[in-house]
């Protein structure tokens, strides 16, 4: 998968989310590792949500992962949280914000009819 289609799909998915209850402004950078390498930002402001190719400074959170485990996170196939915990996302910065990722992410799940994972 190119970096240009993994953007895609993954915009694709994060517009698809049910941002409208989110207030808060969150900006979270995608750091992408292997196949379809790249960086891309999600910015949430005032309910509405953007996706673009490009690096931002003024972030909150940088997730760094492969294509298929952010695809499997955009998707609700897997547990953001669980795939932290295995070592499997790096996170850097607000921890608070990085965890409202799985609340939109949850959004866009129960729109396709799918759960996140979720272990206890």
């Amino acid at each position: 998968m190119t970096y240009a289609e993994l953007f895609s799909e993954v915009k694709g998915m994060f517009l698809g989310a049910d941002a409208s209850g989110i207030s808060e402004h969150l900006a979270y950078q995608f750091n992408i590792t292997g196949e379809g390498e790249g960086i891309f930002y999600a910015e949430l402001k005032d309910g509405e949500l953007s996706v673009e190719p490009y690096e931002y400074y003024d972030r909150d959170v940088i997730f760094t992962c492969t294509a298929d485990l952010l695809l499997g996170i955009a998707s609700g196939k897997v547990d953001p949280v669980e795939a932290f915990t295995d070592g499997k996302l790096g996170v850097e910065g607000d921890i608070d914000k990085a965890l409202k990722l799985k609340d939109l992410i949850d959004t866009y799940a129960a729109k396709k009819g799918k759960k996140t994972k979720n272990k206890k």
